[in-house]
């Protein structure tokens, strides 16, 4: 490498995480996280909770945008260092190294990196790293059982293959929106966005289940592939019944705000002290729900008897049986419904999610303590193993926290050479 030395600027390098890393399903698999914002850092974050020994290669200044992305803050103790709360969600689990790939020096650390890796997610605009020399046909030669997998807005072939795509865009060309909101006649009716990026964590996940069949596969052949995620396609997939209905019926189902388009009752309803969600799919709960709120008559009432009545008679229903919900509050329907095994709960808000005693009995709240930013507190993973449980072996890193680290201790570059990478802004 060429390089000259000048003395670098201070660095964040020696703020260290406090857990010690552990063990996992996927011990002593070798990611490299390419991507930035959503749904390739949630794949890569999900790998680190497997066990997978993640790095996220960032930009040198500053990083992955999302840790901009605010208010509001993480702030460390002593005020001097903010991250978005945002960015904490997707990158625990990860060493992170910053890098200038456009460099021909830094694509040239990056493909050391890849040579000794097992997975590789990236979420560029299709062809941009293959410019770099850094695309899936290029590191397949480098690294011929890596498995590649990239994250975009469209995919990389189609007609859109070039285009940037957000998850509130693909939500809207995806059919998330046209399925979502008050139903035509009502006050706000129209087009709705669902309130998280929901195109982009299915994207993320999608990722990470291409991204371990592609690991399972390699054990069979001993070769890598591209794995090629698209959040369009993640979110039109998202859309089951809805895209069912017209591929196979011509029938479009409409937005229908609160309540289900085809089972009924299933929504929220007003009792005397404020709202809960029942939930009911078949006839033989619905039959339970009307002995409880003391009408068993409904079951067999021809209005109401079948799914296909109650669905035609929605408002009747609904009427009917808000008139009973109306006698007592909240917990008593809850404990009476729940015990009638029909699914009812309340409609909580994120005070009544932290306080809930079934996410605290599942762990799905914990505190990870970073050196300088302190405590973070984080959504614990939904995956549940009885043998092999998912680690947190530390909190979101600092931009290049692990830069000098990773490059003495994998490619063995000497601290001359770091700091001479680092003086060219390489690193």
């Amino acid at each position: 490498m060429n390089h000259s030395s000048v003395t670098p600027g201070p660095t964040p390098e020696s703020a260290a995480v406090s857990a010690p890393a552990s063990g996992g399903i996927l011990a002593g698999v070798k990611v490299l996280d390419l991507s930035r914002v959503v749904a390739g850092p949630l794949a890569g974050q999900t790998l680190a909770d497997l066990g997978a020994d993640v790095v996220k290669i960032e930009r040198v200044d500053g990083g992955d945008d999302l840790r901009t992305l605010g208010p509001p803050w993480v702030t460390s103790p002593d005020r001097a260092l903010e991250q978005s709360t945002y960015f904490q969600t997707v990158n625990r689990g990860k060493k992170s190294l910053t890098l200038d790939f456009s460099d021909p020096d830094g694509a040239e650390i990056l493909r050391r990196l890849i040579a000794e890796s097992d997975v590789f997610i990236e979420n560029f605009r299709s062809g941009t790293l293959a410019r770099y020399g850094l695309g899936y046909e290029d590191l397949a030669k480098i690294n011929p059982g890596l498995i590649y997998c990239s994250i975009t807005g469209f995919g990389q072939t189609g007609p859109y293959s070039d285009r940037s795509g957000y998850d509130y865009l693909v939500q809207a060309m995806g059919g998330q929106m046209a399925v979502t909101g008050l139903p035509d006649g009502m006050t706000g009716a129209g087009p709705m966005r669902v309130g998280v990026p929901i195109a982009d964590i299915t994207a993320g996940n999608n990722a990470v289940i291409g991204i371990l069949a592609a690991i399972i596969d390699r054990q069979k052949t001993g070769k890598g592939q591209h794995v090629d995620i698209s959040l369009f396609d993640s979110q039109v997939a998202l859309l089951l019944n809805s895209l069912s209905a017209w591929l196979n019926a011509r029938a479009p189902l409409p937005r229908t705000g609160n309540d289900h388009p085809t089972a009924v009752p299933n929504g929220v309803f007003e009792v005397a002290d404020g709202h809960i969600l029942i939930a009911t799919f078949n006839d033989r709960e619905f039959a339970r729900l009307a002995e409880v709120l003391g009408h068993p008559e409904w079951a067999e009432d021809e209005k109401y008897a079948r799914s296909r009545d109650r669905l035609a008679n929605r408002r009747d229903l609904t009427r009917d049986m808000t008139e009973a919900l109306s006698h007592h509050g909240k917990q008593h329907w809850m404990k009476t419904i729940n015990a009638a095994k029909v699914s009812c709960g309340p409609i909580n808000d994120m005070p009544d999610i932290e306080a809930d005693e079934q996410l605290a009995d599942r762990q799905m709240f914990v505190t990870l303590t970073h050196e300088q930013m302190g405590d973070v507190r984080v959504v614990g993973s939904p995956l549940k193993f009885s043998a092999t449980p998912v680690v947190y072996n530390c909190a979101p890193p600092l931009a290049g926290e692990h830069t000098a680290q990773l490059l003495r201790e994998r490619l063995t570059l000497s601290e001359e050479e770091i700091e001479a990478l680092r003086s060219r802004k390489v690193i």
